[in-house]
């Protein structure tokens, strides 16, 4: 279920205003990353990085995902790696993250709570425990999970500020004329559709920044690395499709494919790269291509350019 939260307080410092919310302990700092977040100050809507002074009064309303009544399922994971601190899988395609409006069983959190118990949590609020981080449904890929309190704070603080490193791999539509590109228009909620996500012009939206290097094409379809500094909802997609270069089986910013009517959403998190909660060491976490990119990239001819991904 989505709870809705607001925090109200005056700041006792001076600063970024999520920067002095989130010191405070107050607001946790992700959810200043979140599409539903709304920040006021002294009445008047403000970004984030706006600066505050001792003696303002702050408001911060957002939604959040919580676990109340959720129940234990026996569901397998593939796993990469796990010790006392995280837990890294590799997430199928079609399972979804945590529960949402209609979805209450089969999804990563209730796998999660019959792994390591039903008191599994890594937060005072019990919401989503030991998620840090998301993949859309239809994204399959590596993930990260927390397995206390002290690793959920420490990677809940390295998504919120970008360090981590995150690399996919996609099947777009299209031939690129450049080997790189970068898109860095910042994206909003698509204000005709709710469910969807748009660009949109400086000064509005979230700011979004994703580089696309292309491995290998055939004219009509290209195999995507795409790197993203930024963690927007249906980021890749968004982008992808905005510059006329949708991903192949997208069902929301793409048509049906006449070559491939049967594809799914050719979105995989490839490799993960954070610094480990406790030990501080850098690892990278990679998810080998899945089947479906297999039997696509072998119509198109394009089967040995896989191999520079392994």
């Amino acid at each position: 279920m989505v709870r809705h939260r607001t925090e109200r307080f005056t700041a006792e410092a001076a600063g970024r205003v999520d920067k002095v919310a989130a010191d405070s302990g107050i607001v946790p700092r992700p959810a200043f990353s979140l599409p539903s977040v709304s920040i006021a100050v002294n009445g008047k809507n403000a970004k984030k990085s706006q600066k505050v002074e001792v003696g303002d009064e702050i408001a911060v309303e957002w939604d959040e995902e919580v676990f109340e009544g959720l129940e234990a399922e026996e569901i397998p994971l593939s796993v990469l790696y796990e010790d006392d601190d995280i837990l890294v899988i590799d997430k199928e395609q079609g399972m979804v993250v945590h529960p949402g409006a209609g979805v209450h069983s089969g999804t990563l959190a209730n796998a999660l709570l019959s792994r390591y118990g039903s008191d599994f949590s890594t937060s005072d609020d019990d919401t989503r425990p030991g998620i840090v981080h998301r993949l859309d449904k239809d994204t399959s890929g590596v993930m990260v999970i927390a397995l206390n309190a002290e690793s959920h704070h420490a990677l809940q603080e390295e998504f919120a500020s970008h360090s981590a490193v995150k690399e996919y791999v996609a099947i777009a539509k299209g031939f690129f004329p450049k080997r790189r590109i970068v898109i860095s228009d910042p994206i909003e909620r698509d204000p005709r559709d709710r469910k969807k996500y748009t660009v949109t012009i400086e000064g509005r939206g979230k700011s979004a920044l994703t580089e696309v290097s292309v491995i290998a094409s055939d004219h009509r379809y290209s195999l995507l690395s795409v790197r993203i500094y930024t963690g927007r909802t249906h980021q890749i997609r968004v982008h992808l499709s905005s510059i006329g270069h949708p991903i192949l089986g997208d069902p929301i910013y793409s048509s049906r494919d006449k070559s491939f009517p049967d594809a799914t959403l050719m979105l995989h998190s490839h490799s993960l790269t954070i610094k480990h909660p406790k030990s501080g060491d850098e690892l990278t976490f990679k998810a080998p291509l899945p089947e479906r990119f297999l039997r696509i990239l072998s119509a198109l001819g394009l089967s040995e350019a896989a191999s520079a991904l392994k």
